[in-house]
């Protein structure tokens, strides 16, 4: 199993010590590095940044928000940095949810299933440059209608470097799951755990069955941002990261739609999330992360002694997973990769 080290998103401001992280894992032979967005930093200018410093390590967005810009404008950065790069970009595109996507971007979030699938027709049709690009869609149409009509179907100017960039998918629900196994080249999950592997392997298993789809389970990346720690206590290891899991659980997104809590209901920890939930949109933080057991840390993460993560890595050997993506400064990048040997 391959090994990657996510950045994810800025806090306040620019994350310390993140390019030094990012060279160490060059150094350490680690395969990606990947960016995220919310609604503050962007995906990638960060990328764009550590790319310039590294000549091998892969250059992932997990995830470029669709709502953020429209298919061409996203086509147009990934084959920029796949130019600038020599060819190390891989595409990480999710649809975010409804708070982000309509209160922050002022975007419709509905049917994101079928807006994914115009999307990244769109992307792909950019990037390979054989044709001007065209799409008559339900949430897409190039040449625009209804405008001045005076819309042309174009293709880049630039020529890609590659004829295909890989585009991988973020999903958490078994529909978009199976959608990034049918048209995308990788699927990036997030709070997986093994114990739901035979969940997402039949969820991928329907994507591979369908007529077009370009991949079967063999030649299919699944890189997965998973929490280490190494750590002779393992509760305290735990303590670190349940506020990260509380803010998701119980605040990334509405009551009534949020896709990180229906995860760990699947997971077998339904009243665990229902109560998080309802403890942190009363704004009792403090009450939500205590209400969540060590057992659903060690669920979705590797955490403890070196012995005891290297003991429990053989399961995730055995997933759909082919790459954890790791956090984390230099240092802590170091003494991970020693521990998972």
């Amino acid at each position: 199993m391959k090994l990657g080290f996510h950045v994810g998103y800025w806090g306040s401001g620019p994350t310390p010590g993140a390019l030094e992280a990012v060279l160490k894992a060059e150094e350490l032979g680690f395969d990606s590095v990947w960016t995220a967005e919310a609604y503050g930093s962007d995906a990638f200018t960060t990328l764009a940044w550590y790319g310039a410093s590294t000549s091998r390590i892969r250059l992932g967005t997990n995830i470029v928000q669709m709502a953020a810009r429209t298919p061409t404008a996203t086509a147009m950065s990934a084959m920029t940095l796949d130019h600038l790069s020599g060819g190390r970009m891989v595409l990480g595109l999710g649809a975010s949810g409804p708070q982000v996507v309509e209160g922050w971007y002022g975007q419709p979030y509905p049917k994101p299933l079928a807006r994914t699938r115009e999307y990244v027709d769109i992307v792909r049709q950019v990037i390979a440059r054989e044709a001007p690009v065209t799409l008559d869609g339900q949430h897409f149409q190039l040449p625009l209608k209804g405008g001045t009509g005076l819309g042309k179907a174009l293709k880049p100017t630039v020529h890609p470097l590659r004829k295909e960039i890989p585009i991988h998918l973020a999903a958490e629900g078994p529909k978009n799951v199976a959608l990034s196994a049918e048209i995308g080249d990788g699927w990036l999950p997030l709070f997986f755990s093994p114990k739901s592997n035979d969940f997402y392997k039949a969820a991928l298993a329907e994507g591979f069955a369908r007529e077009g789809a370009r991949h079967t389970l063999e030649t299919f990346e699944v890189p997965c941002s998973i929490p280490v720690i190494v750590h002779d206590d393992v509760e305290e290891a735990a303590s670190w990261i349940k506020p990260s899991l509380a803010l998701y659980i119980g605040g990334m997104g509405a009551k009534s739609v949020n896709f990180h809590h229906d995860v760990f209901a699947r997971l077998g920890y339904e009243d665990v999330a229902d109560k998080v939930q309802e403890l942190y949109l009363a704004g009792r933080k403090d009450e939500a992360t205590a209400a969540i057991p060590t057992s659903l840390v060690e669920d979705t993460s590797l955490i403890g002694p070196a012995a005891k993560i290297r003991d429990e890595l053989q399961a995730w050997e055995e997933t759909v997973v082919t790459q954890l993506l790791l956090r984390g400064d230099a240092a802590t990048l170091t003494k991970i990769a020693e521990a998972l040997g």
